[in-house]
């Protein structure tokens, strides 16, 4: 248990001071995943209703990534205790807001957050003391942290489903992205989604 712990905090102390290197470098590095199938992973079911509902969820315990129902995925890398995280937390606010003031976008992409190393209880707390209007799921030890790359923390992936069901990682970035809507364009820009009439 306290191997596990010390694995724990040294983990993510690594990953806070990757991400003030980034910061401070002001660099993006490319993730080795863009342009490649998204893991599938698993995640709990969320237990709030509006949640599964905005998610397209069953009533099951648990899902797969891929049945997400959206056509763009953006999924946030975060922690509880990643000062970064917390410090872009309202303008990560207005990117979901910016999605959601409008129909056509709300219903085609969707936003989750996965918290690196954090138990369900810091999770919510994260969520709760930012606002997160989006659904939050814990990874506590790292399982899906690890198949995403052991990025740092904040880092996003924006992923468009295939034909086959499975997404495709179409811009990974690391770090502070800038105003909302710059980075709403740069998504609709990668992933040529449109409105339909």
């Amino acid at each position: 248990m306290k191997n596990r712990r010390l694995y724990k905090m040294v983990l993510v102390t690594s990953l806070f001071l990757s991400s003030w290197v980034s910061q401070v470098s002001s660099q993006t590095p490319s993730s080795p995943l863009q342009g490649k199938s998204l893991p599938i992973f698993k995640l709990p079911t969320p237990q709030r209703m509006e949640e599964k509902e905005y998610l397209g969820l069953s009533q099951k315990d648990s899902f797969s990534v891929s049945e997400i129902e959206a056509e763009v995925l953006i999924i946030e890398i975060f922690s509880f205790y990643c000062p970064f995280c917390q410090a872009i937390a309202p303008e990560v606010n207005t990117l979901y807001q910016i999605i959601n003031q409008f129909p056509p976008y709300y219903q085609r992409i969707k936003i989750i957050g996965i918290g690196a190393g954090n138990t369900l209880q810091e999770v919510e707390n994260f969520k709760r003391t930012h606002q997160i209007p989006f659904p939050l799921f814990p990874d506590e030890d790292f399982t899906i942290h690890k198949r995403l790359g052991e990025v740092r923390t904040p880092y996003f992936f924006v992923a468009k489903k295939r034909g086959n069901r499975t997404f495709q990682i179409l811009l990974a970035h690391s770090g502070d992205f800038g105003v909302a809507e710059q980075f709403f364009q740069k998504i609709l820009n990668v992933t040529k989604i449109s409105i339909r009439n």
